[in-house]
């Protein structure tokens, strides 16, 4: 359709006068889909049951202040102070089940007083979700990927400590160990440390875990495992094998003068294509106690040129190789190792996606359980987010040799700003409880479509 210049340009821009009314009016008209899904998975009551134990219970209630840190995270809020802002939305209360939102200090108090017992039944409530929804696809293969994230904080809290820290050295920091589902990209596990650990600290007992809590909801599924050279050992090599898991994790094989020789000493490599090349063996380091089977690697990479340029002269490509190590039990080919181990980057992706989408990153408190509860609170938001589009999406791929999630994601940050982030007002004409929106036609088309998938799926 067209329009003529003068019915689409104002020749006044005139400066409204402000007025502040309680209208009823929300920025966050898209929330009523977490709304629904909450309500399918009965959330609510699953986060009180976590906090029954504590006899100290605040007016509002543990579980109350915990589902208002996993919305406050859902809306792109960061720090505890931002709770200010959105005091009187009426749809955010209403998600909640209360006549008014806690206050600021209430929400600080409320993380202080939460404990070890608190942090392990919120682990479950996770771990169940992420399951349930494994055992609902019925796969017949799962792969979850091992590895730390640091969470650095410019102040003391407890449990933290200075460790490795590339960008910021000295400062305190935590590094939780993670397990994340590849087909999902869901988190379903989430172990919390001090930042001064190696990242096999412990690993094995959570490692072995989270593999028996996979097996229990899919017994007859193939489990695969990737990690990186951090996890190298015999101890959890041999815990693998013991459990019947197929397994990559690469190998440190500077430290293993043997290892290191055989690859510098060998002549002939198999070609993978004009950049990659490879040869395997079964070898042990010799406190070892069995071999197993090692596939070699090299990537023939451009040597960066350090001297000085001259333009009108013709500089060759000096050509070098990048090396590295697999160590698996997989019966395929040493290309589709290579392929299979290359997809557990995507976990890298899952973490830039906590941090900058729901802020894991953030420290809130000096006490330990309630910086646990906040790290669990964002690993929820994430993951709950997974959730809502699996039950309302299709597929976009079957199982890949990389194992890339089964769905084409959307980010949270994406979905904030195309639908939670509208304006709307709550209104009862004749009695019936409304939302009235803008008459935005994409908005409504992906809105409806979402309630009614969700609708189908409760």
């Amino acid at each position: 359709m067209k329009f003529s210049k003068a019915a689409v340009h104002r020749k006044t821009h005139a400066l409204p006068a402000l007025k502040f009314e309680d209208q009823k009016l929300t920025s966050y008209a898209g929330l009523v889909l977490f709304q629904s899904l909450f309500a399918n998975l009965g959330l609510k009551e699953l986060l009180t049951r976590c906090f029954r134990h504590l006899t100290v219970s605040p007016i509002f209630g543990h579980g109350v202040v915990t589902m208002l840190l996993i919305v406050h995270l859902l809306l792109g809020h960061r720090r505890l102070q931002d709770m200010r802002y959105y005091q009187d939305d009426p749809l955010v209360k209403r998600l909640l089940g209360v006549s008014r939102l806690p206050d600021v200090a209430t929400v600080s108090r409320t993380l202080a007083g939460m404990d070890g017992r608190s942090v392990e039944q919120l682990r479950d409530v996770n771990r169940q979700l992420v399951l349930g929804r494994l055992q609902a696809l019925c796969l017949s293969r799962i792969t979850l990927d091992f590895d730390g994230s640091v969470i650095a904080t410019g102040r003391f809290a407890e449990g933290s400590a200075v460790g490795f820290n590339r960008k910021k050295k000295g400062q305190r920091s935590y590094y939780p160990l993670f397990c994340t589902v590849a087909q999902t990209g869901q988190v379903l596990d989430v172990w919390h440390r001090p930042g001064n650990v190696h990242d096999s600290n412990g690993a094995q007992a959570f490692i072995e875990a989270c593999i028996r809590e996979v097996r229990a909801v899919r017994p007859r599924c193939i489990v695969e495992v990737r990690m990186d050279s951090a996890f190298f050992s015999d101890a959890i090599v041999g815990m693998l094998e013991a459990l019947g898991v197929e397994f990559t994790i690469s190998v440190p094989f500077e430290r293993f003068v043997a290892l290191k020789d055989l690859i510098e000493n060998r002549k002939r490599w198999r070609s993978l294509n004009e950049r990659w090349s490879f040869f395997e063996t079964d070898w042990k380091p010799q406190s070892w106690h069995r071999r197993h089977r090692f596939v070699c690697i090299r990537q023939r990479n451009r040597v960066q040129y350090k001297e000085p340029v001259q333009l009108n002269l013709f500089i060759p490509y000096e050509y070098g190789y990048d090396f590295k190590v697999i160590i698996t039990n997989k019966r395929v080919s040493a290309k589709k190792v290579l392929t299979y181990h290359s997809g557990r980057g995507a976990q890298e992706g899952v973490f830039a996606e906590l941090k900058s989408q729901t802020q894991m990153d953030y420290v809130p408190t000096r006490k330990l359980a309630g910086n646990q509860v906040y790290v669990l609170a964002a690993v929820l938001a994430h993951n709950l987010n997974r959730e809502m589009q699996m039950q309302c999406l299709p597929k976009a791929r079957n199982t890949t040799e990389r194992r890339a999630p089964l769905w084409q994601f959307e980010q949270l940050g994406t979905l904030r700003r195309k639908l939670i982030l509208r304006a709307g007002r709550l209104t009862r004409p004749q009695g019936q409880l409304t939302l009235t929106m803008s008459a935005n036609p994409a908005v409504k088309s992906e809105l409806l479509h979402y309630l009614d998938r969700l609708k189908h799926a409760a």
